[in-house]
This record gives C-alpha cells, sequence and structure tokens, in this order.
C-alpha cells in the first residue's frame, strides 16, 4: 500500500509561482503514483508519461529517495517478531523493532531503518496528548524524519537533545530537529550552543544564558527520546563532525569505550568510561535518561558492539533495528532464533 505526499514535505503557505523544479518534483510524483499505485513497470511509465526509460526511472528513483512514496506492508515477517521477542527478553527493553534486510549496497540499512523510524514517529504524534518528543543525532534519524509523511503534531513539541555540531553536517541535531518542524508544523527548541564546550566551566557559562537553560531543563524533561547509537571507532560521526580528535576517540577505545549515545561513551558491559569529553558535553546526563522512555535506532554491522554496550546499560527502554543486526546480536547472548 502506497501513500504519496508532497515532494518539498509542506504544509500550506503561500502558493509559489510555478518552476522547472516544481514542474519537475510534480513529473516525478506522477510516476512514482503510476508504477507503486497503479502497478506500471517503468518502460510503462515512461511510454505514459512520454519520456524515456531511463528518465521515468530517474523520477521514480527521486520520488522515492525524497519521501513522496510511503510503503507499508500488512502482516508480520515472523523471523523478525521472534527476533523482538528475544531482544526484548534478553535486555529487558518495553519496545523493539526488527525490520526485514533489505540488501542495501553499502551494507548500511539506513533505508530501512529510516523508514521504521519514520514510521514509530508517525505513530508517537498521532497518540500523543501534548508532550515533549526529545531528539538526538545520526544519520538513521536524519533517514527517520525525511521518510516521513508531512502531519499534524497537536500539542506535541520537539526539543534537541544535545547542542549543535560545529561543521556542516546532515545529521546535525538542529537540521534534524528543523526538518520535523517542517514535517509537522510542531515548535521545536534547540540548544543555540556548541555541543562540545571547551572545559567543563565554559559549559557551566554556556548552560546559564538566558533561554538556553529553559530549552536544556526541557530536554532533560523530555516524556520521550529517540537517539541514535555511535562507536569508537576512527569513522565515528563525532569524529566526522570535528566534535572529538581522532587522537581522542584512540583514547576512548584505550579506556574501554565500544559505544556512544549523546556524547556518553560505555564499555562492553554498558559502564559509563571517562573520556575527554566528560564533563563538557551539551546533552542530558545519562541519570536524566534512565527512567524515561529512551529509544534508540540503529543498525548495520560496524554497530553491533555500540548497540550491545548501550543496550547493556540498561538506560534504553526500546530499539529498532535491521535483523542482521538483531540475529548477531542474539548470537553473541547465546540465544538461537530460528530462521
Amino acid at each position: 500500500m502506497a501513500k504519496f505526499c508532497s515532494a518539498d514535505g509542506s504544509l500550506g503557505g503561500p502558493v509559489r509561482t510555478s518552476t522547472k523544479r516544481d514542474s519537475d518534483e510534480s513529473l516525478a510524483i506522477r510516476a512514482a503514483w503510476l508504477h507503486y499505485a497503479a502497478g506500471m513497470t517503468q518502460g510503462e511509465v515512461a511510454q505514459k508519461l512520454g519520456v524515456s526509460s531511463t528518465k521515468a526511472h530517474r523520477l521514480i528513483a527521486w520520488a522515492y529517495q525524497n519521501g513522496a512514496v510511503k510503503v507499508s506492508v500488512v502482516g508480520g515477517v515472523a523471523e523478525c517478531v521472534a527476533l523482538e521477542d528475544a531482544i526484548r527478553d534478553a535486555f529487558g527493553l518495553a519496545h523493539c523493532e526488527v525490520v526485514p534486510d533489505l540488501h542495501e549496497e553499502d551494507g548500511m540499512p539506513l533505508r530501512a531503518l529510516g523508514g521504521a523510524g519514520a514510521s514509530f514517529l508517525e505513530r508517537e504524534i498521532e497518540a500523543a496528548e501534548g508532550g515533549v518528543l526529545g531528539i538526538g543525532f545520526g544519520r538513521t534519524l536524519a533517514a527517520a524524519v525525511t521518510a516521513m509523511t508531512p502531519t499534524g503534531s497537536g500539542a506535541m513539541r520537539f526539543v534537541s537533545l544535545m547542542g549543535g555540531l560545529t561543521r556542516n553536517f546532515a545529521a546535525n541535531p538542529h537540521d534534524v530537529i528543523h526538518r520535523l518542524a517542517e514535517r509537522t508544523g510542531a515548535l521545536a527548541y534547540v540548544m543555540p550552543i556548541p555541543f562540545v564546550a571547551n572545559s567543563p566551566a565554559d559549559l557551566d557559562v554556556l548552560l546559564s544564558q538566558r533561554g538556553v537553560d529553559e530549552i536544556f531543563r526541557l530536554a532533560c524533561r523530555a516524556d520521550l527520546m529517540l537517539m541514535g547509537i555511535g562507536t569508537a571507532q576512527l569513522d565515528a560521526q563525532l569524529v566526522g563532525s570535528g566534535m572529538i580528535l581522532p587522537d581522542e576517540i584512540d583514547e576512548v577505545r584505550r579506556g574501554g569505550g565500544v559505544g556512544e549515545m549523546l556524547g556518553h561513551f560505555l564499555d562492553e558491559d554498558g559502564a559509563p568510561v571517562e573520556t575527554p569529553l566528560s564533563g563538557r558535553t551539551v546533552s542530558p546526563a545519562l541519570d536524566d535518561i534512565r527512567g524515561r522512555r529512551a529509544v534508540a535506532i540503529a543498525g548495520g554491522p560496524g554497530k553491533v558492539a555500540a548497540i550491545r554496550a548501550v543496550l547493556r546499560s540498561g538506560v534504553l527502554t526500546g530499539l529498532i533495528t535491521d535483523e542482521r543486526t538483531a540475529r548477531t546480536l542474539m548470537r553473541d547472548q547465546g540465544e538461537r532464533i530460528a530462521g
């Protein structure tokens, strides 16, 4: 079953003058409708629209990649359901969602996790009667927000759980929450300060600024916290964003760091690790997260150890991951899942 939305995700506003971009977007959405809803092959779409087969393929791909197409399948995958139950039991979670493997090219299940994350967000927004949803950062969260169907937010408010990254980065928490606000028309709050302060003393100064302390307290009190999970490897997003230096991440690993969430590093048993970032990050403390609804969206072969470490911390109440990652997690737990 496919649902279609405007390609730019807008919820209304002034009527725009027609441009070539508008025309191309409209054509892409029409091509996607003919392919997904009407069941036409790409060749038939090309003939119907009077374009080449190559252009029809590009139009359909553009519509899918930019969130104009939402596909849902009625019914569960038995193996994934069994994995969800096993992970919930093994790590004491209230919620677990395992999405089927889509065999994505780079091994990173970004499309699968983005779709599952979008569905989770849409359900939470629809069911909520007010409340505050806190958003972390990461490519999977960015993909989830991009894949969302534009919708009203009711009385729900959104807040970034972190300060901003200093480099232009598609998964910057500020960019993610701005896109979420555009998708929903909701009130959204960002902390207008860097994610990492130069020192603990500087952190105190930043958080004492007028307006910042109120937003930070709102983040710490969020009814639902949605976040990604990072690694302690050189290709970690915190390193790529310039928030932590390569020699600092090496120090984290030497100290036993394996997984990371919201700037907090954990060892393989889920215990906090003292790092160069300790006392300098703008994000809720682990004790602020514990006891609240905290759901992570994460997966991929390079994230298994990090996800396991965060799960063992006992801080999370929910996990959305892919089938391959779930199987590896349970195999490492000594569980046998049929399939």
